[in-house]
């Protein structure tokens, strides 16, 4: 039966890569990296001509770039909308000025797309967006491998459980190694928020194709030792939710025009509209700490808390004994 379910699998990665999206079939990317290490995910950063602070705000955005690059991460994790409009070659110019300290300090950045990502003539986007991240080859979702824990990069302008993309991530889950003791799920449109489009200054909600991967993930988890952590954007604040053994994240302040998010009084948050951030997230044997480094700007100046942090840990890995009589 697993034989057949691969063969489905190759035949209709086929089908994706001979159709109008290109794709060939997912990298595995495939990294030095040893536990234990640290990386860095945020996103919505939406990188823009300085002048335009509507859209992202310049000071804000090149903080958390500096920050981001004295952190030393072993690699940063961007969950969308890193330009504002994806066909717009001046916009990426900013990125490719504003980031340059971390191609100096050699920090890999594993995006995910966004829908700013893909503004506009979505050929052009695409080949602004590859041209920064030649490593992915084309690949719109894809994989890495960084000691202990593997990362999962979807395409959540594709559904991400049914089709291509549904069937690969399917593959992947069907066949973790017994040494990951971690997945992260990065994508742009979060599975959870409390956001809503239909709120005074800016939102958004939850959309079915991401409630669905939830559903799946928190199923999923009930019988996989490794633990799933959701790094998700779009919604231009922080939130954190756990359901059914699954943590998510919204990560959305790289800089982006702030949304408010309500939150009950006994939030970390509560009171604190504006959460401009990026999320620390340290691995070690077994566990895994996420915290939030919250950016305020004073007179122009950076000031730093650290206002939500959690731990996750893995169950310890069962040896397979051998069998009785060898």
């Amino acid at each position: 039966m697993s034989s057949c379910k691969n063969l489905l699998y190759v035949l209709i990665l086929a089908v994706f890569v001979s159709g109008a999206l290109a794709q060939t079939q997912p990298v595995e990317l495939q990294s030095n990296i040893k536990t234990p290490f640290h990386f860095v995910a945020y996103g919505d950063t939406r990188f823009t001509n300085p002048s335009d602070t509507e859209a992202s705000d310049p000071a804000v955005r090149q903080a958390l770039v500096q920050a981001i690059a004295n952190a030393h991460p072993a690699f940063i994790s961007i969950g969308g909308d890193i330009s504002y409009r994806g066909d717009n070659d001046k916009d990426w110019k900013i990125w490719d000025q504003e980031t340059a300290v971390w191609r100096e300090n050699k920090i890999p950045v594993y995006p995910a797309l966004g829908n700013h990502d893909l503004h506009g003539d979505q050929k052009v986007a695409l080949a602004n967006y590859f041209q920064r991240f030649p490593d992915l080859q084309n690949n719109r979702f894809y994989s890495v491998r960084a000691g202990n824990t593997l990362l999962l990069a979807l395409d959540s302008s594709l559904d991400e459980t049914t089709g291509p993309q549904g069937e690969w991530l399917t593959h992947k889950l069907d066949s973790l190694p017994g040494d990951v003791d971690f997945v992260c799920i990065v994508l742009h449109h979060p599975p959870y928020t409390n956001s809503s489009d239909h709120f005074m200054g800016g939102g958004h909600s939850a959309r079915t194709p991401e409630q669905a991967l939830a559903q799946m993930l928190e199923q999923r988890q009930a019988h996989t030792r490794a633990r799933f952590v959701v790094f998700a954007g779009h919604v231009h604040n922080y939130e954190r939710h756990e359901h059914e053994g699954v943590t998510y994240f919204v990560t959305g302040g790289g800089a982006a025009h702030p949304y408010t998010v309500p939150r009950q009084p006994n939030d970390p948050l509560f009171g604190k509209n504006v959460n401009y951030h990026y999320l620390l997230v340290e691995v070690t044997e077994g566990k895994m700490k996420i915290t939030m480094n919250r950016l305020e700007m004073n007179g122009g100046k950076p000031s730093w808390s650290t206002p939500d942090s959690v731990e996750i840990s893995a169950p310890v890995a069962v040896p397979v004994k051998a069998a009785s009589g060898q």
